[in-house]
């Protein structure tokens, strides 16, 4: 396979609207290519028929807790340091302008 070229880094760079340095486009030239390669070796393990295509290389479990009912703070002491409550809910300006 042939490497990027510094022309064609020039190209990507100009569609990109970005302005390189010369050394940047030897540079972003590398760099490019390696990821080139790695891409195209992810895809030839990924064309191996005997892989089935998943979602995730590892299953997936749940790991949340089932709910339980426990004690807790009565709404009295959760409100006792709001500076404004109403109805056993806090009290807060209204931001959106709607009723």
């Amino acid at each position: 396979m042939p490497g990027i070229t510094r022309e064609e880094v020039t190209h990507l760079a100009r569609l990109s609207r970005l302005e390189l340095k010369d050394e940047e486009l030897d540079h972003f030239a590398e760099q490019l290519d390696a990821i080139i390669d790695a891409v195209a070796r992810v895809g030839e393990i990924a064309a191996d028929d005997d892989i089935p295509p998943t979602s995730h290389p590892l299953p997936l479990t749940n790991v949340t807790r089932p709910d339980e009912v426990r004690p807790s703070l009565a709404p009295q002491d959760a409100l006792a340091g709001a500076p404004a409550a109403e109805e056993q809910r806090f009290k807060v300006p209204q931001i959106l302008g709607e009723d």
